[in-house]
């Protein structure tokens, strides 16, 4: 309708060379606008977003320049509104009306996770990908992230805020609370991937499409859960270095998500024990085999370990209100020790009856120490660097030295005090 107008009267009969500039304009946006809804949809980007009336058309424009003006492949952007109560719908609903290949849908309920299976279930695109719509990460970024995917090298892809080539702006209590996190993924979980928290991650629509029924959160930790449950299932997960700058204006709950995240962690490590889901796995890994016996003692021992973590940090919570940190923290790792020491030898080792358990539990001992070493370390060097700390900082550094600690007992629990070998001649 629009372009009927706009071309003065006979223009479609006349010859190119007198049609006027505003119809041949016209004529080449059309062309250009079909030849890319010829690839329209290779990648879906999901904004969510929940009562985002203050950023939501100025992020969205931006994003919108940079994939029209710089990305070589079709792009569609979805804005996933969260049950929003201010003006976000409203201003969603216009930008789809304004800005072509932007698209919008309403939530009844809030989580992001909730909103990226919604689109995510439903697309058609080859990639899907989400960011946060305060944009802290350099687009940059972007296309480095879902080329991967697009020629099939990976499966999903993540932005890194914590390896040597990115570039991060934000306060030290959210980089130690980052930092504690991934850690303790790390050593209770065995997680490979370095950071699960960064809001820019993308993945092949096939396989985001086989994971999603298998992970039950809804919020925060759906990312995680989705990382950890690719790593189970032996996908390959690329990472890309970002450059990001902190939101002054975020309304991330710590304290909540923190608990939520240890929660989803017990969750995940849980269902682990009854083996992988199911899910389709590429064939480059069906034949990949884990050291025996490890696969097995992996899922057990991670469990545990986070059965250990959480009452460990709840003794030291109470017993911090009647002692300094350091003591508090002694007595509740040398409590959880010995019961971590007793339920892997039993679940994660299957090593039973009384010979020997003296003898496990000295040896054991030694990751005791390494524990209390780091932990003890780590609050020195808190109450050093930062006297006044809050409780919520104690609790993130006993977290993290307690991930690495964590790593360091399954080590010398598998190869030394549990060896088959020992243990077999413990039996003789």
């Amino acid at each position: 309708m629009t372009e009927q107008s706009s071309c003065p009267a006979g223009a479609a009969q006349s010859r190119p060379a007198v049609a006027t500039p505003v119809c041949t304009d016209r004529v080449k946006n059309r062309v250009r606008e079909r030849i890319t809804d010829r690839v329209t949809e290779r990648v879906e980007v999901v904004v969510p977003v929940h009562n985002e009336q203050r950023v939501l058309a100025r992020s969205i424009r931006s994003l919108h320049d940079y994939l029209t003006g710089t990305f070589p492949y079709g792009f569609r952007i979805t804005i996933a509104d969260n049950a929003s109560t201010d003006a976000t719908w409203r201003i969603a609903e216009d930008l789809r009306r304004k800005l072509p290949h932007v698209h919008a849908v309403h939530l009844d309920a809030k989580g992001r996770g909730r909103a990226l299976r919604r689109v995510w279930s439903g697309s058609s695109a080859d990639v899907v990908a989400y960011m946060d719509v305060d944009l802290s990460t350099d687009l940059k970024a972007f296309l480095p992230l879902v080329a991967p995917l697009l020629s099939g090298h990976s499966d999903l892809a993540i932005g890194t805020r914590l390896s040597r080539g990115a570039n991060v702006v934000r306060g030290p209590k959210r980089e130690l609370i980052s930092r504690t996190y991934n850690l303790l993924l790390r050593g209770a979980m065995g997680a490979g991937f370095s950071d699960a928290q960064c809001g820019f991650k993308a993945a092949r629509t096939e396989v985001a499409q086989a994971l999603l029924p298998a992970v039950e959160d809804e919020e925060w930790f759906f990312d995680t859960e989705l990382l950890l449950l690719a790593e189970r299932h032996g996908l390959r997960i690329h990472e890309v270095p970002v450059d990001w700058v902190d939101d002054p204006d975020s309304r991330v709950d710590i304290v909540k998500t923190i608990r939520d995240d240890l929660r989803g962690m017990a969750r995940v490590a849980r269902r682990t024990l009854s083996g992988p889901a199911g899910l389709p796995v590429p064939p480059r890994v069906r034949d990949a085999r884990l050291p025996a016996g490890m696969a097995r003692q992996l899922p057990s021992f991670a469990l545990i370990g986070v059965v250990s973590t959480l009452a460990h940090l709840l003794l030291f919570v109470l017993l911090r209100t009647v002692m300094p940190a350091v003591a508090a923290n002694g007595l509740a790792l040398l409590v959880t020790a010995v019961a971590n020491t007793a339920a892997n030898r039993r679940f994660t080792f299957g090593v039973t009856g009384r010979a020997g358990a003296l003898r496990h539990q000295i040896e054991g001992g030694l990751a005791f120490l390494i524990g209390l070493t780091l932990s003890s370390g780590g609050l020195a060097l808190l109450d050093l660097l930062a006297p006044e700390a809050s409780p919520v900082a104690e609790v993130a550094a006993v977290i993290a030295a307690n991930a690495l600690a964590t790593l360091v007992r399954f080590l010398l629990l598998r190869s030394w005090v549990f060896h088959p070998r020992r243990v077999r001649g413990t039996a003789r």
